[in-house]
């Protein structure tokens, strides 16, 4: 009779055990939640997306990719970026602020595309959840390696400003 009770604590102990560890993994998957490995890096040729190598040298890049109808001017879609300050993951709005087939950047012609950001979830303790900022997406054509994104974010998520620009951007901006 002993053991039975027992092994009744030992089940009980291995069940609170149990839930105390699914409770950690869920607090793991919450802390998951600004990390830009939710966002799958899309090769090849989406209606748009990114990815880019490190900016200036640091350990940090950017990559996105969505949906976009250039007659309805709509866009929409997710992008992150990790740098020193943290990660921040962000949803596109709805409006396409801008596009070109006829961009002249960097001294070659290429696509470009304006769009709104919303920072949906982030891990840079300046940068809250809500600010909205901006993106240039440029890809250089004519078997030009000139890419570049840009962020522009006010004054609290200055720290997430950054200019990706070079052979390691891989961008894809829809033409007219």
């Amino acid at each position: 009779m002993g053991g039975n009770h027992i092994t009744r604590r030992i089940g009980l102990a291995v069940l609170v055990l149990t839930g105390l560890l699914a409770l950690s993994g869920m607090a793991g998957s919450a802390s998951a939640a600004t990390s830009c490995s939710q966002v799958p890096t899309v090769y090849g040729i989406p209606p748009w997306g990114f990815h880019t190598g490190s900016f200036t040298g640091e350990s940090s890049f950017a990559k996105g990719h969505g949906e976009i109808n250039l007659e309805a001017n709509t866009v929409s879609g997710i992008i992150c970026q990790q740098d020193r300050a943290g990660t921040v993951i962000m949803s596109v709005e709805h409006h396409l602020s801008y596009h070109s087939h006829y961009a002249t950047m960097w001294g070659y012609p290429g696509n470009i595309m304006k769009i709104k950001v919303r920072v949906t979830s982030s891990s840079d303790p300046n940068c809250e959840v809500g600010t909205v900022g901006r993106a240039t997406l440029y890809a250089s054509y004519n078997g030009v390696r000139s890419d570049s994104v840009q962020f522009f974010f006010p004054a609290a998520c200055k720290d997430q400003d950054h200019l990706y620009h070079g052979t390691q951007v891989n961008n894809q901006v829809p033409p007219l």
